[in-house]
């Protein structure tokens, strides 16, 4: 393999790498380095993430930088805060040995002003998110008719992103004569198509097979019935006492409620997305990295940029929709050089998912199961008695001690002596794990999925046999709204996933609607609707009571449950998954009421309700029906 000295690099750079631990380069630092030094040409890079492509930009980069001329050299463009943050760091820890060259981040969430200040003191390199570069052109903060080089970060998440347009309008103000680099992961149409519209003639280097999965990362998933999904995420988590992971979750909102719940349940974690501040993020982000958090619950967006080597696993507990956003979420581990592991926990309706995802990355996932009672109690005891082997003792506090302890102990033996302390120590832990049930969806037969929606017969139970011991999801949305049993359906399978033979009977009202769902996807569907909306209106939902249970009378909607979401058995029972089912408990009362008011008696509805519609009148603050015209006597 070839060392850095031989790519060409100048003294101060191959000075700032031997500081910095660099010894040789990794595949895509040694094929793109030579010839981007060289070439004239613009050039498309395809490798994983985790692969050096920074370095291997970022070095050739420098070359080119003249410390004696003013203004904007070199444009960096990346998706997020974070990979801009990232990227400088790198450039800067290149450049430690070469005067006069000053790297700046341009990103939303910081103060613009000192941005621009730093702009004007002389930035010949700058990297940024496009929109905030946007802003700073519509201000004219910052001048790009001077840029030589163009690089295209991540090139395929911008595109992701809705960064089109905001590219155009970048390029447009950059010369025609530049040099354009551009850097992806994978090589989908959007990106082939952006490389044909702002490239001429550009190189394409590729390393490895194309869109194909890191060889250093093992794939593995999981089955478990939907509503475990959480339980068996705990067992993950107690199983390895040495992971430290980056989880996926689909929105904000679940990566903060997710977070919350590992926390209530004593893990060590914390979430990070987009609604969250600069100096939130920073602070997060700097705990992760210190390993005071374990776990990172974040979205596809907010995890781009986050560069710590040593992720041992990537869980993705929502599967992502597209293979290439699989491929960047598990590029966060098996990073420099290391190895390490993806896996999903999925239901049973996703295996299917996983078979796509084996065929466009050309890659096998391995099945594994979630681990059981004896495999928890196991590693949570070695764990212990790794870190007693380790433990420094402080023979000053235990001075007054230990003559007691001798003479209580010295009767029992070496071996007598672990024995009662295994007893004492793990008599707890063992029994805590003992009983706790399989979570494993059973795989071993091809037929799996319809063993699991069988009856004891082998045949699919019928509907009413299916919903007999339902759940009911009340929906604040009815007639009033467009809605008919078909429309109602398609809505709710469009927006939770799942499939329409899980929903049963519905009862469709003017302003609201009941709905009967299979109990093994209640909490899937009812947990896709928090903090939906609909035109504009908040969608309120809550659990009514069940046809197996009566059902509501007179068409009247029952009154929603109050206290929030309460678990039922939490980890020790396994009886039922975070957000509800799963052993957290919001203090928080559940403020939605079937009226619309917090009496639950039947008042009208306020003025969150659909606007004025046929059928309705608005009377001091409230919708109600419209009387019925008199006829007049003859």
């Amino acid at each position: 393999m070839a060392s850095f000295d031989a790519l060409g690099l100048r003294a101060e750079i191959l000075r700032s790498l031997q500081e910095l631990g660099w010894e040789t380069p990794t595949p895509v630092q040694e094929r793109a380095i030579p010839h981007l030094l060289t070439s004239e040409q613009d050039v498309v890079v395809l490798a994983q993430t985790g692969t050096g492509k920074t370095g291997a930009f970022g070095l050739p980069l420098l070359e080119d930088i003249d410390p004696g001329q003013r203004g904007v050299q070199a444009l960096v463009l990346a998706p997020t805060r974070e990979l801009c943050v990232q990227i400088t760091g790198d450039i800067e820890g290149f450049a430690k040995h070469m005067k006069g060259v000053k790297p700046v981040a341009v990103y939303g969430g910081a103060n613009i002003r000192e941005q621009i200040r730093s702009i004007q003191r002389g930035a010949n390199i700058v990297v940024a998110t496009p929109g905030r570069l946007l802003d700073l052109l519509g201000r004219e903060a910052i001048d790009l008719g001077t840029v030589q080089t163009v690089v295209l970060d991540e090139a395929d998440e911008m595109l992701n992103m809705g960064f089109q347009e905001d590219l155009t309008d970048i390029l447009q103000n950059t010369p025609e004569d530049k040099k354009t680099w551009l850097f992806s992961a994978t090589m989908g149409s959007e990106v082939r198509s952006i490389a044909k519209r702002y490239m001429r003639d550009a190189v394409e280097l590729q390393i490895g097979e194309r869109n194909m999965a890191a060889s250093s990362i093992q794939h593995q998933y999981c089955v478990v019935h939907a509503r475990d999904r959480y339980a068996a995420l705990r067992r993950i988590i107690d199983a390895d006492p040495d992971l430290f992971a980056i989880v996926f979750c689909r929105t904000k909102h679940e990566t903060q409620e997710l977070a919350s719940a590992l926390i209530k349940d004593g893990h060590s974690a914390d979430a990070i997305h987009g609604d969250l501040s600069q100096a939130q993020r920073d602070h997060v982000m700097g705990r992760y990295r210190a390993r005071s958090l374990r776990l990172l619950i974040a979205t596809d967006v907010a995890a781009r940029g986050i560069d710590v080597n040593d992720v041992t696993h990537v869980i993705h507990f929502d599967l992502p929709g597209e293979a290439e956003s699989y491929t960047h979420r598990s590029g966060r581990t098996a990073r420099a050089g290391r190895t390490g592991i993806s896996l999903s926990i999925i239901g049973v309706r996703d295996v299917g998912k996983i078979r796509q995802l084996e065929r466009a990355l050309k890659t096998h996932f391995t099945y594994i199961r979630v681990p059981g009672a004896g495999d928890i109690g196991k590693a949570q005891v070695l764990a212990y008695m790794h870190k007693l082997k380790n433990v420094e003792v402080d023979h000053d506090a235990l001075a007054s001690l230990l003559p007691t302890a001798h003479e209580e102990l010295n009767a029992f033996s070496k071996e007598e002596l672990i024995e009662r302390f295994m007893s004492v120590a793990f008599n707890r832990l063992i029994t805590q794990f003992r009983e706790l049930p399989d979570l494993n969806v059973d795989m071993s037969r091809k037929d799996h999925t319809a063993r699991v929606t069988a009856g004891p017969g082998g045949d699919r139970p019928s509907s009413r046999e299916r919903f007999s011991t339902g759940k009911q999801m009340f929906i604040n949305l009815g007639s009033a709204d467009g809605f008919d049993k078909g429309k109602m359906l398609g809505y709710v399978c469009g927006i939770s996933g799942v499939q329409g033979d899980v929903i049963g009977r519905m009862l469709i009202k003017d302003v609201y609607s009941f709905i009967d769902i299979e109990p093994d996807h209640f909490e899937q569907v009812f947990n896709s609707f928090k903090g939906a909306n609909y035109k504009g209106r908040k969608i309120r939902v809550d659990e009514a009571q069940g046809p197996g249970q009566g059902g509501p009378r007179n068409d009247a909607p029952r009154a929603p449950r109050e206290g929030g979401y309460q678990g039922s058995g939490g980890y020790k029972g396994d009886g039922g998954g975070y957000k509800g089912g799963g052993g957290y408990k919001s203090d928080r009362p559940h403020q939605t009421s079937y009226r619309g008011n917090d009496d639950r008696g039947s008042a009208p509805r306020r003025d969150d309700a659909p606007r004025e519609r046929s059928g309705y009148q608005k009377k001091e603050g409230f919708y109600t029906p419209k009387p019925f015209p008199r006829k007049e006597r003859k």
